[in-house]
């Protein structure tokens, strides 16, 4: 789920950023700091704006920076269970396929692909239905549901997603126009 919301947090200016522009200064800071990054609260920061500085900041003894209180507007993505996202496929491997969306990749299991045996195609990236001839390789646009979600605070990347697209509505974009239409046909 994306939201925009409003924080106030702490940014440390280094003595040698101590510079004529401190508003630029503070605001560079403030997007290094925080974008990009997965918060206490599970979520995960994709772009900061409006950083606005907070009163005088104060400078830690022993340190020489100066720590100054931001007030800014954030972009964040937070996975939620049962959440549909679409994503590229970046990878297929023995179990499965990895799926990018946002900022994550979440893992959408062989036995999660598609309502028929899939068999795996590695030598050509793909996953391929052995009945439906359907496949999915790496570069498809896919809709997905998450069905776990095991986020790693200090490394992002090391999250653990499960994904399915066993339902109707969800799969290959291509699919589910195949489907869509298939449908419109019959009636």
């Amino acid at each position: 789920m994306y939201m925009i919301t409003e924080v106030e947090k702490a940014v440390r200016i280094p003595p040698v950023e101590l510079k004529d522009d401190i508003e630029s200064v503070i605001e560079n800071l403030t997007r290094d700091v925080y974008e990009g990054r997965l918060g206490e609260d599970k979520t995960f920061t994709l772009l900061v704006n409006n950083v606005r500085a907070i009163g005088p900041g104060r400078i830690v003894h022993g340190d020489g920076a100066v720590y100054q209180t931001v007030r800014f507007d954030q972009v964040v993505f937070k996975p939620k269970d049962n959440e549909v996202v679409t994503g590229v496929v970046v990878e297929i491997v023995k179990f499965g396929a990895f799926v990018r969306f946002v900022p994550l990749d979440g893992l959408l299991h062989v036995s999660q692909v598609m309502d028929d045996r899939v068999d795996i195609d590695e030598s050509n990236q793909r996953l391929v239905g052995k009945e439906s001839g359907r496949f999915l390789a790496v570069g498809d646009v896919v809709r997905a549901r998450i069905v776990s979600i095991d986020l790693n605070e200090k490394n992002p990347q090391d999250s653990k997603i499960g994904l399915t697209m066993r339902q109707p509505g969800l799969g290959k974009l291509q699919w589910i126009d195949e489907d869509n239409k298939k449908k419109g046909g019959d009636e």
